[in-house]
C-alpha cells in the first residue's frame, strides 16, 4: 500500500480498536484520527476521547447517528418486511453502512486518504464497510488490522495492550461475542458455536424468557404513516423513541429471540443468537397493516423482491445502484400503508386483533356470506372457473 499520511479509524475503545489504533501509529507512521459511531448500543462513551489521544489518536468524533439508523435503515427494513433466510431481521446488517458512511465523510473533512475498521477477515462486516467505503469514495485507502497484523487471538492483543500501558477490560476467557445497537443485539462465537448448544439464559439482555414474561397480555395500537410508526396508542414518537419504547413492551414480554445458523457472505456458515423485539413488533402490525391497504399484485411484485432486498442488505450493498431502484420502489408500495393494528403480546406472541386504514380496500359488503345487495355477482365466478381449468382440460381432453 503507498504511503499513509492519515487515516480515520472507527474506534469503540474496546480490545480491538485500542490496540488497533497503537498499531496503525507504529505500522504507519501517520496521524490517527478516531470515529466513535452512537447507534443506540448502550455504552458509556465518556471518557474515550482522554483514553484514545492517550493511545495516540490525534482527536476524535463522537457521532450520534440514531435518528438517522432508525429512520432511513431501520424504517426501510420494516417497510420492506425484510428477512434474511427467513429468519433475521438483519439489525448488524443495518448498522454498517450508516456507520461507514458517516466514516467517509469524516475522512473527507479531515482530508484523510485512508479509513481503517476492526471487523475480523472472516465475517461479513468487513465486506459491509469496506463496499459502502468504496461506493461513497472509490480512491479511499482501506486498512484492515485482522487481515494484515501478526496477532491471532484476543490473548495476544491483550498481551499487547498491557506490554504498552493500554488499559483494556477484556480478559482471555470471553465466552461470546456481542454486537448491540437500537435494534438488536448479536451474539456469536464461544460457547455458541455448537449449533446444538442451548444459549444460557443469563446472555440475554433485551428480552425475558417466555416462561419469565409476565402472566398477563398487553394490547396496545400502533399507527402508520405512509410505511412508518408514528404512534403507540395515540401518543406519537420520533423515530429513537418509537424504537425504544417497543424494545421495552416486547422485551418484557419475551418477543423477538432467533437462534438462527445463517450464511455468511464469504461462505461458511454460522451460528447468532438475536433479540430484536421492538422490530418483530412492527413487522407483525406492519404486514397485517398492508393485508387491508396494498394491492394484490403490487403486494406480490414487492414480497418477490424481498429476497433480494434482504440479501442486498446483509452483503452490503447499501449503496449500490440496484438497491436504491428496490428502495425506491419499497417507499412507492407505502404510499397507501396508513392506519393503526391493534396487537395482543404475550409470553413471546405477537398477536394481531384488529386493523383499519383510510385506504382499506377490504369491502365487508362485497366479501360478506350474507346479502352483498348486488355488490358481487356469483354466477360470474362460474365463467372464471372455467378459463383457469381449460389448460388442465385440455390435457386430458380426446
Amino acid at each position: 500500500m503507498k504511503e499513509i499520511k492519515k487515516i480515520v479509524l472507527a474506534y469503540s475503545g474496546g480490545l480491538d480498536t485500542s490496540a488497533m489504533l497503537l498499531w496503525l501509529k507504529e505500522t504507519y507512521n501517520c496521524e490517527v484520527v478516531c470515529y466513535c459511531a452512537d447507534v443506540g448500543q448502550g455504552e458509556e462513551l465518556s471518557g474515550l476521547d482522554e483514553k484514545a489521544k492517550a493511545t495516540g489518536a490525534s482527536k476524535l468524533y463522537v457521532e450520534d447517528l440514531r435518528e438517522e439508523f432508525v429512520k432511513d435503515f431501520v424504517w426501510t427494513a420494516v417497510k420492506a418486511n425484510a428477512l434474511y433466510e427467513g429468519v433475521y431481521l438483519l439489525g448488524t446488517s443495518l448498522a454498517r453502512p450508516v456507520i461507514a458512511k458517516r466514516q467517509i465523510e469524516i475522512a473527507q473533512k479531515e482530508g484523510a486518504d485512508a479509513v481503517a475498521h476492526g471487523a475480523t477477515g472472516k465475517g461479513n462486516d468487513q465486506v459491509r464497510f469496506e463496499l459502502t467505503y468504496y461506493a461513497l469514495q472509490p480512491d479511499i485507502k482501506v486498512v484492515a488490522p485482522w487481515r494484515h497484523w501478526e496477532f491471532k487471538g484476543r490473548a495476544d492483543l491483550i498481551a499487547y495492550c498491557q506490554k504498552h500501558g493500554i488499559p483494556v477490560t477484556a480478559t482471555a476467557d470471553k465466552p461470546y461475542s456481542m454486537d448491540r445497537n437500537l435494534m438488536h443485539i448479536s451474539y456469536e462465537g464461544g460457547i455458541l458455536e455448537d449449533p446444538w448448544a442451548a444459549p444460557p439464559e443469563d446472555i440475554f439482555l433485551l428480552t425475558k424468557s417466555p416462561e419469565n414474561a409476565s402472566e398477563k397480555a398487553q394490547e396496545i395500537t400502533l399507527t402508520f404513516d405512509k410505511g412508518e410508526p408514528v404512534a403507540i396508542d395515540g401518543e406519537k414518537y420520533g423515530p429513537v423513541d418509537m424504537l425504544s419504547m417497543l424494545n421495552h413492551l416486547g422485551g418484557g414480554h419475551g418477543i423477538g429471540r432467533v437462534d438462527l445458523v445463517e450464511n455468511r457472505f464469504v461462505g461458511m456458515k454460522s451460528r447468532g443468537i438475536y433479540e430484536t423485539p421492538g422490530v418483530t413488533i412492527l413487522m407483525a402490525a406492519h404486514r397485517a397493516l398492508e393485508s387491508i391497504t396494498i394491492d394484490r399484485e403490487v403486494m406480490r411484485l414487492r414480497d418477490s423482491l424481498g429476497t433480494k432486498f434482504a440479501e442486498s442488505v446483509y452483503y452490503g450493498f447499501w449503496f449500490a445502484p440496484e438497491f436504491a431502484i428496490l428502495r425506491n420502489l419499497i417507499d412507492q408500495t407505502q404510499e397507501t400503508v396508513n392506519g393503526d393494528v391493534r396487537l395482543k403480546l404475550y409470553k413471546g406472541n405477537v398477536i394481531v386483533t384488529g386493523r383499519k386504514s383510510p385506504n382499506s380496500l377490504y369491502r365487508e359488503r362485497v366479501v360478506t356470506f350474507e346479502d352483498d345487495a348486488g355488490a358481487y355477482d356469483q354466477h360470474d365466478a362460474e365463467g372464471f372457473i372455467k378459463l383457469q381449468a381449460l389448460r388442465l382440460r385440455l390435457r386430458n381432453m380426446e
